[in-house]
């Protein structure tokens, strides 16, 4: 048996297109039985740069070793989306996963949507949803979230800064308007649909979402968790980025929740 003086743990990166349904730390979990099937110490450590929900696919960035030390500046990249918002209805989690209510309302002509879109654009004040990893008293907004009974009763959070720095239409037929949305850390795509609804009149809630970008890297790079082998080696991650490694500790921001 080989041990761990033979198989130094490895450090690196490895860019994954999440898969629908899977949270971002089941895709850290398979990452990590396969590292320690070929031979990585037991307790690797394995980490992302930004959370996906379990309903958004697209580019995760998947941390490994000494990497996992350097998470808060691969999280300072801009990111980018791909949003499909559903005009025609509302939902308690800002999301299909619902529960979902039709939303009594006319259909927003594709004018009105270009006149409300840059009211988003810079930086703004937005509230969290109700279900999310924010803190109110130091508990977790979803857990308070699902013991509510009724809309009145969930969690309401304070506005807080974000950046976005472009939203631009891909498609529109009603109700679903898909968009391309270039933000920074921390900005809650499922509020921007519920808070364009508001705008709009209408309803408002995220039907599908796609990470298209994290910092430099892009769907273009990422690997599904079945193009990977079953055993992963040192070869197999990418190398972290010189300029990520002598950045500043200061230049990096505060924690900040992402989408």
């Amino acid at each position: 048996m080989s041990s761990t003086q033979d198989n130094p743990s490895p450090t690196g990166l490895l860019i994954i297109d999440k898969p629908l349904g899977k949270t971002s730390m089941h895709v850290c979990a398979n990452v990590r039985a396969r590292l320690r099937s070929a031979g990585a110490p037991k307790r690797i450590k394995v980490g992302h740069a930004g959370t996906l929900d379990p309903l958004a696919t697209g580019v995760l960035v998947v941390l490994v070793g000494k990497a996992t030390r350097l998470q808060d500046r691969f999280m300072a990249g801009r990111k980018r989306y791909t949003a499909r918002v559903d005009l025609s209805a509302t939902s308690r989690t800002d999301d299909r996963e619902g529960p979902v209510a039709p939303a009594d309302c006319q259909p927003a002509t594709r004018a009105a949507i270009e006149a409300v879109l840059p009211q988003f654009v810079g930086t703004i004040m937005q509230r969290p949803p109700a279900y999310s990893a924010m803190k109110i008293a130091g508990r977790r907004a979803y857990d308070l979230a699902r013991k509510s009974e009724t809309e009145a009763d969930l969690p309401v959070l304070e506005p807080r800064p974000i950046t976005i720095d472009a939203i631009n239409i891909l498609e529109y037929t009603w109700p679903i308007l898909t968009l391309d949305i270039a933000c920074a850390k921390g900005t809650y795509i499922r509020s921007l649909a519920r808070d364009i609804g508001e705008q709009l009149n209408t309803g408002g809630m995220l039907d599908g979402l796609i990470r298209t970008q994290v910092g430099r890297y892009t769907i273009d790079h990422a690997r599904t968790l079945n193009d990977l082998p079953g055993q992963l080696t040192q070869q197999d991650l990418l190398p972290i980025p010189d300029d990520i490694v002598n950045q500043s500790s200061s230049d990096s921001p505060a924690d900040a929740p992402e989408a």
